[in-house]
């Protein structure tokens, strides 16, 4: 998380010109302005917000839809009267449901031209981790995270493996006869490894982020470097 706040220089206004970009691929998601109370609880609580100029007060950006913006990192520009922050957004950035503001209105509907078409939906694993995450520090009774929790790396990596398992059966099946039936039964495998792969990370105490890291240090393309 960002602990401290960037230097930057508020205009007569009081405000500064933040441009959001996605961390996955650079995209520019939104263009707001924040004040000093905005910054500094953008630092605080690692989501992004900004001042409304509309309703004059502190906003954070998803409040209403869930759809909010994860900061990874800050930097202010080299006359330090603006700020890039980049960020995971969990869902649309867009109140129009596009992914950024600057998409028209029909890329919602799977406009493949369009800048992040592609765009496969994987900031929603946020909202999973954070799930797994709660469970693991209030540990509910009841729970079936918790459960594979309390049986440490051996229980967890057993369902790893399980999982593993199965994903390759489904697939052999979709090889052999594709149809809607197969693609739903290896999307569900999928799910299945992919849940319980988490489940390992928390129990090893281990943040996805660093998984993040090696991917893409792998591809050639370090994450950005959060302030400190």
């Amino acid at each position: 998380m960002i602990r401290t706040v960037p230097d930057v220089t508020f205009g007569p206004d009081g405000l500064v010109t933040a441009v959001v970009q996605d961390r996955s691929d650079g995209r520019v998601l939104m263009v707001g302005h924040m004040d000093a109370e905005a910054l500094a609880a953008t630092v605080s609580t690692g989501d992004v917000h900004f001042h409304s100029r509309s309703r004059d007060r502190l906003w954070r950006k998803g409040e209403t839809s869930g759809n909010v913006l994860r900061v990874v990192s800050m930097a202010a520009d080299c006359d330090r009267d603006a700020l890039l922050v980049t960020a995971d957004p969990l869902g649309p950035t867009c109140h129009r449901g596009t992914r950024s503001c600057f998409d028209s209105a029909d890329v919602a509907e799977g406009d493949e031209s369009s800048p992040g078409a592609h765009s496969q939906g994987f900031a929603w694993l946020e909202t999973l981790w954070s799930t797994i995450a709660s469970r693991g520090a209030d540990r509910p009774s009841g729970s079936y995270t918790v459960t594979l929790l309390d049986g440490g790396v051996d229980a967890v990596g057993r369902k790893v493996v399980e999982e593993a398992t199965e994903v390759i059966l489904a697939a052999k099946d979709d090889a052999v006869a594709t149809t809607p039936a197969t693609r739903e039964a290896l999307a569900g495998e999928v799910a299945d490894l992919v849940y319980h792969t988490l489940v390992l990370l928390e129990e090893r105490g281990l943040p996805p982020s660093e998984v993040i890291d090696a991917l893409a240090a792998r591809h050639g393309a370090r994450r950005p470097v959060p302030t400190t």
